[in-house]
């Protein structure tokens, strides 16, 4: 990343104090359901990245950072996947890194034929 903050950085001192982080990959699977998105760093491993994807297709997915500005924003040190519980601000903080999504949304299979019904 630039020497500037990116501008959703502005949000992330409000993250620790309302508890809407969750870091590492087996507590995001922990916290299923309860996520809004998933954020991974630029740098992540291929493999670990479509791990990640695979395991959290249901979820916006979105790269971004690197684990640098991890630590520097969220006080985490070696870290390349969190995410962030349903809340106004998890909302307002993907808003704004929407645009890095990688992955695309889960749409339900329709039944390609009504099922017949018999009299």
């Amino acid at each position: 990343m630039s020497d500037s903050p990116h501008p959703v950085e502005r949000l992330f001192p409000f993250v620790q104090r309302t508890g809407i982080l969750v870091v590492g990959r087996e507590r995001l699977r922990g916290n299923l359901g309860k996520l809004h998105f998933v954020l991974i760093t630029e740098d992540i491993a291929p493999e670990h990245r479509e791990e990640v994807l695979k395991d959290f297709r249901h979820y916006p997915v979105v790269q971004f950072f690197l684990p640098a500005d991890f630590e520097r924003n969220f006080g985490i040190k070696g870290c390349r996947a969190i995410g962030f519980l349903k809340s106004g601000l998890a909302q307002s903080i993907y808003a704004e890194l929407k645009p890095h999504r990688i992955n695309q949304p889960v749409t339900p299979k329709s039944p390609t034929t009504a099922p017949s019904v018999r009299k």
